[in-house]
């Protein structure tokens, strides 16, 4: 869901985007599920004849342990919750109806928007995408056929592309981001990151572990639900 959520974040920087500007998709070796959400807001989508995508569908899962925790370790759990529905998605035991019922329903949303966005990206009906979408997944051949890519080729065939539709001049520059360092680069930043590491835990001693949990707590995003009293707190 996490990802879900990033995605959807990325998609729609793209569809802003791509209103103010030409933006070029290069699909390489696989651009499938998450990669075509990306790039389905683009203006246009260049991919390998041989890439791997579409994948345009969604499903969810919900891990039953309890069987595993009690006949291979010999563990059981009993749980007590103030609300009816305070430990839905819980490992130890399996779904209620309700519940199966509540993710189908929010797997059929997200797979509904995930189809309607793809279709407006593409000029396409609902219907018309939809049958290109279920999970299936294209070869790049196969999805310029079926109007999911609009030309087959490589990065540099994409740049062509993106120039031309940018109707820039003979004078532009191409930048790779994140720039690529450099080997002698990456084994300074390794020993950096090592020194700043040990100093870190020569400084704070025991409480280095609470610092690695503040670190991690402030990556996070949104409302956030932590257990009390340094429960499950990072260690090094």
């Amino acid at each position: 869901m996490i990802k879900l959520k990033q995605w959807c974040c990325e998609s729609r920087e793209v569809t802003l985007t791509a209103a103010k500007k030409p933006i070029i998709a290069s699909m390489s070796d696989v651009a499938a599920s998450g990669g075509y959400y990306m790039a389905m807001g683009c203006t246009k989508i260049v991919a390998r004849p041989n890439a791997i995508t579409g994948s345009i569908g969604v499903f969810g899962l919900v891990l039953n342990a309890q069987n595993f925790m009690k006949d291979k370790i010999g563990i059981t759990f009993d749980g007590v919750k103030t609300g009816k529905f305070s430990d839905v998605g819980t490992l130890t035991r399996p779904c209620t109806p309700y519940e199966k019922m509540m993710i189908q329903k929010e797997v059929e949303s997200i797979y509904t928007d995930f189809v309607s966005k793809a279709a407006k990206g593409r000029k396409m009906s609902f219907e018309k995408l939809e049958n290109l979408a279920s999970g299936r997944v294209w070869s790049g051949i196969e999805a310029k056929e079926n109007g999911l890519v609009d030309q087959l080729g490589g990065l540099y065939d994409a740049i062509d592309l993106a120039v031309e539709t940018a109707k820039l001049d003979s004078n532009y520059v191409i930048e790779y981001r994140p720039k690529k360092k450099e080997f002698l680069e990456k084994i300074f930043s390794s020993m950096s990151a090592d020194a700043k590491i040990r100093s870190l835990k020569a400084e704070l001693g025991l409480a280095f572990g609470e610092y690695l949990a503040v670190e991690k707590i402030k990556k996070h995003t949104g409302i956030q639900a932590r257990l009390p009293l340094g429960v499950g707190r990072a260690e090094f």
